[in-house]
């Protein structure tokens, strides 16, 4: 039996996936004065995504901020720790308080957290344990979607605006037929958390070139450690991928004292990692978070982009939704709004097929392990608090430093030792 909905005023938005983009827009468009269902498929509210490094980079700090949440994620235990990056050519350290300060939460935590702030905004319905069976769609417009409630019985909720929030392999994405480009993906990942004294207090990348490992400290004295090798090394995993992880940290230079820690759950992984851009928009359509966009994990956007999608689009759609411009308009400046995110996801996927670092980038790099300001500017970078572009400026002073280099001055201008071969 289908219980239909009252009309197109039940809702001025449908979102579908109560995670960090689906909750971000609910919140804030429930604050804007706008009426909103928020469709989980989990019932349970403290459900959460497992496998996440659960960083949260700089540039989705002040979405946190506006949120009304850093404060409750600081109260949880959330850490603010500075990056450092190993390179061939030295660590990458912003000097103190010129580093971009991301925030780490284990996402079970994080995830109810931001759940319950959803439910709790006025004008914001949760509905957990709902599945989206179909797509409406009016005048050639989508206009809201079909549910399949606990008891088995279907459920139509009509709005305006439907939002897709369900993640990488969005079933939202995938009923609408939205174009998709798919990127191949050379790594694969496997990661656990660790407890001890010799855990860091930065989050520590290791370039290796082109192996990748990290370790991401967060609340309750934890750490993530994560390997994330090319797919060649696959056999040397798959047979005990807590022994492989364990020896891939530890051979990493200058490593942290792993086989001296506790590990704490499961080891996690994940072999299949495809990167894809979708067209964020439809009519009566908008894709936020992975749905939209789905990245590089090592990158470590995914937790920042949701937060700062669902606020793109909530700022962008709600004066629609209150009926001061037409959605179209407003859908077609969120899709501006993201632009920078998918700037950046043409870098970041390219790196992801598991090439060796370019020339520019070995400048950049060891630039950056020479020089502080340089360091700075690929910390901002990283931190996704400028845009790729941006980085170029950073040029000039890196072949300057390198240059010092070689010729045997440090920074200040300090006689150094030589640099090893191939450095």
């Amino acid at each position: 039996m289908t219980a239909t909905a009252k009309g197109a005023s039940d809702h001025d938005a449908v979102i579908v996936g109560a995670s960090l983009a689906g909750c971000t827009a609910a919140i804030l468009l429930g604050r804007a004065g706008a009426r909103v269902a928020l469709i989980e498929k989990q019932p349970d509210p403290g459900a959460f995504k497992r496998i996440c490094s659960h960083l949260i980079q700089a540039s989705g700090v002040p979405t946190l901020e506006r949120l009304g949440l850093l404060e409750q994620i600081e109260a949880a235990g959330g850490i603010r720790p500075r990056m450092r990056v190993w390179t061939r050519w030295g660590w990458i350290e912003p000097p103190p308080g010129r580093g971009g300060e991301g925030v780490n939460l284990r996402r079970e935590l994080l995830d109810p957290m931001i759940r319950a702030s959803a439910a709790a905004t006025p004008g914001v319905e949760l509905l957990p344990g709902r599945t989206v069976t179909r797509l409406l769609r009016e005048g050639g417009e989508i206009a809201g979607v079909t549910v399949r409630d606990p008891d088995g019985s279907e459920t139509e909720l009509r709005a305006p605006l439907t939002v897709g929030a369900d993640g990488r392999e969005s079933t939202i994405a995938g009923l609408a037929g939205v174009r998709t480009k798919t990127r191949p993906h050379g790594r694969f990942v496997y990661a656990a958390y660790f407890e001890g004294a010799g855990n860091p207090s930065a989050s520590t990348v290791w370039l290796l070139d082109p192996q990748f490992a990290a370790a991401f400290p967060t609340d309750g004295g934890l750490c993530l450690y994560v390997a994330m090798p090319t797919k060649e090394r696959l056999p040397e995993f798959k047979p005990d991928p807590a022994a492989a992880l364990v020896e891939s940290l530890a051979a990493a230079p200058d490593p942290l004292p792993i086989r001296e820690l506790r590990q704490v759950g499961e080891v996690l992984g994940k072999i299949e990692m495809p990167n894809k851009v979708r067209v964020p928009v439809a009519p009566g359509l908008a894709l936020v978070g992975d749905a939209g966009l789905t990245t590089d994990p090592l990158s470590g956007v995914g937790c920042g982009w949701a937060l700062q999608s669902g606020e793109y689009l909530a700022d962008s759609v709600a004066p629609a939704l209150l009926g001061d411009v037409p959605l179209e308009r407003a859908l077609a400046t969120y899709r501006r709004k993201r632009r920078p995110l998918v700037r950046h996801a043409y870098f970041i996927n390219d790196l992801a097929t598991g090439r060796r670092l370019n020339p520019g980038e070995r400048l950049l790099f060891a630039g950056g392990a020479r020089d502080e300001e340089v360091a700075t500017q690929i910390d901002r970078l990283g931190m996704r608090l400028i845009e790729p572009q941006a980085i170029a400026a950073a040029v000039p002073r890196a072949l300057v430093a390198n240059a010092r280099h070689a010729l045997g001055r440090g920074r200040g201008g300090a006689a150094v030792a030589p640099p090893p071969p191939g450095g």
